[in-house]
């Protein structure tokens, strides 16, 4: 029971300043993989019921020749993961998931995930001076708690980007990705089972440099009937992301 009440705990939503943004999770993937099932059960119910939280799965391809081709499988996520496996100890696997940029667990360990979003928040936290404001509405300004200030748009030329001003650099990807997925597995580790996935990645895209100036920009709207921008430093930490706005 004390476990179960600690688990609690560490996934109960903490209330959300206007500004702050969510901590990103993002589960690598697939349908070939007979442990993938669980992870994927995880992010549905936290895309469900954690509105602080940005999770997105990434469907890699590398299981596509062992039995079932993953349809929702990308290249591009294959390459993410393979990126990320360079800042943990060159380790890549299904299913995995990585918070923040930070750090990697395993995708189906609920409480090794509620524990590393714990210290995602808490790291963010402890950067912003005490009794720091969260950033102003206006993407000129910057959120100390969050990195800077960051909206995502749909407007008539396509989505629009923007970034406020702060300290620090990095690179804006954009990620198209589809609320839910129900899949009927016919072959493979998996086979007879329905899998259901949630923020299924559709498209992967690099914006470009982001280097502390505001900066706005115009991308045609990427493959998805969602989108969500990422803002990642050098190191894969992620210092800000937004979810696309519901249109008005």
């Amino acid at each position: 029971m004390r476990r179960f009440l600690a688990l609690l705990a560490l996934l109960a939503v903490v209330p959300a300043r206007a500004a702050e943004r969510p901590v990103v999770l993002e589960l690598f993937t697939s349908q070939g993989c007979s442990s993938c099932p669980p992870a994927d059960a995880f992010v549905t119910d936290l895309a469900r019921e954690r509105p602080d939280l940005l999770p997105l799965t990434f469907h890699v391809t590398s299981w596509n020749g062992l039995g079932w081709h993953d349809p929702l499988s990308l290249p591009e996520a294959t390459a993410r993961q393979a990126g990320d496996a360079a800042r943990f100890d060159g380790v890549s696997f299904t299913p995995q998931l990585v918070i923040d940029g930070r750090e990697s667990v395993v995708g189906s360990d609920r409480e090794a995930a509620g524990r590393a979003i714990a210290r995602a928040r808490a790291a963010r936290e402890k950067a912003a001076p005490a009794g720091a404001a969260p950033a102003e509405a206006d993407p000129e300004g910057a959120d100390r708690q969050a990195g800077p200030a960051l909206t995502l748009r749909r407007g008539p030329d396509g989505i629009a980007v923007a970034v406020g001003a702060g300290p620090g650099e990095g690179r804006l990807i954009l990620v198209g990705f589809d609320r839910a997925h129900r899949t009927p597995v016919r072959r493979g580790e998996n086979a007879g089972r329905t899998l259901t996935e949630s923020n299924v990645a559709r498209a992967i895209r690099d914006l470009g440099s982001w280097r502390g100036a505001p900066l706005r920009l115009v991308h045609p709207a990427p493959a998805g009937e969602d989108a969500a921008i990422l803002l990642q430093a050098p190191d894969g930490r992620i210092l800000a992301a937004a979810r696309l706005a519901p249109i008005s």
